[in-house]
């Protein structure tokens, strides 16, 4: 494992390495969400390095800016979409300089995912894009405006945002005890048990410093949609089970894609640490898809489903 610092902008991000770059493998970069730090992704990049279980993958993780062992970038609003695309840039030309990679993101992860392989710059970086319970905020807006119906599901979904873009409030109730209280319901709702190290102790540092993206993004998104094409590949990972983003939201961007699958997973939002064995699978399907050398390229149909996997 390999650990090192790239400096986007003003950022300083800290990044991950997992495996080497082969020509029989292929290099894959996720991004995390809200409120966690690249360690979300570690069962999930643990199976896709692992030569034991195939290629051996180049696994690229990294904390996002403000976030984990990254620092914040000391420039005016550092968290709206454009600016956390270009971190996205600036990790896959230091991880992998010389050939295309695949994108996979989680959540704000895979929001940020969408912006970056909206721009015409992804073309020369990526070969596919996965997104994980991740949605375009651009195609998310767009269909809210147009259909009343999809408004009123995916805002009863999202109330939270709302307490989230107060930037006193959202500050004082992670001070005052919202991380016992995010442990507890991530236990119930999802089945993960706090006392295996997930989330760790930075959770409220994690939280208070990424939390702008909210009031950064999500207000002119809605109010101002600018839905443009993906120019790469993409993949969605709708997981069943997500208490934050309807499958009606997700679906809304296939119309954007040129080559677009979907994948399900029985699962909840936070599938990566609940589900790693069925999440990576699918990530490596689609990796397989689209490597140059591989004699076998699976293809996922329009919906693949994978199955409930027990948690511990």
């Amino acid at each position: 494992m390999k650990r090192s610092t790239v400096v986007s902008g003003t950022a300083a991000l800290a990044v991950t390495e997992r495996g080497t770059p082969t020509t029989d493998n292929e290099t894959i970069v996720m991004v995390h969400g809200w409120p966690d730090r690249s360690d979300l992704w570690d069962p999930v990049a643990e199976r896709l390095a692992d030569a034991a279980r195939g290629p051996g993958h180049h696994v690229v993780t990294f904390d996002t800016r403000g976030v984990g062992h990254s620092l914040p970038a000391t420039v005016h609003q550092p968290y709206t979409l454009d600016k956390l695309a270009s971190d996205i840039d600036t990790v896959i030309g230091a991880s992998s300089p010389d050939r295309r990679v695949h994108l996979v993101g989680h959540d704000w992860g895979g929001v940020i995912g969408w912006e970056y392989v909206s721009t015409d710059r992804c073309t020369t970086k990526l070969k596919s894009f996965t997104t994980v319970s991740g949605p375009n905020l651009d195609h998310t807006g767009e269909a809210m405006r147009s259909s009343p119906q999809a408004a009123v599901r995916q805002g009863c979904k999202s109330l939270y945002t709302l307490v989230l873009s107060i930037p006193i409030v959202r500050t004082v109730l992670w001070r005052l005890g919202l991380a016992p209280l995010f442990r507890h319901w991530l236990k119930l709702t999802e089945g993960i048990d706090p006392s295996g190290g997930y989330p760790g102790p930075g959770l409220v540092a994690d939280a208070i410093a990424a939390v702008p993206l909210y009031r950064s993004n999500i207000p002119r998104k809605v109010a101002a949609p600018e839905p443009r094409r993906a120019r790469v590949p993409v993949h969605q990972i709708v997981a069943t089970k997500d208490f934050y983003v309807s499958p009606s939201v997700l679906a809304c961007s296939e119309q954007y894609v040129d080559e677009f699958t979907r994948s399900e997973v029985i699962a909840g939002h936070w599938s990566p640490r609940t589900h790693p064995e069925g999440v990576a699978d699918l990530i490596a399907y689609a990796v397989a898809a689209h490597h140059n050398t591989s004699a076998h390229r699976p293809t996922l149909t329009a919906t693949t489903r994978i199955p409930e996997e027990s948690t511990t």
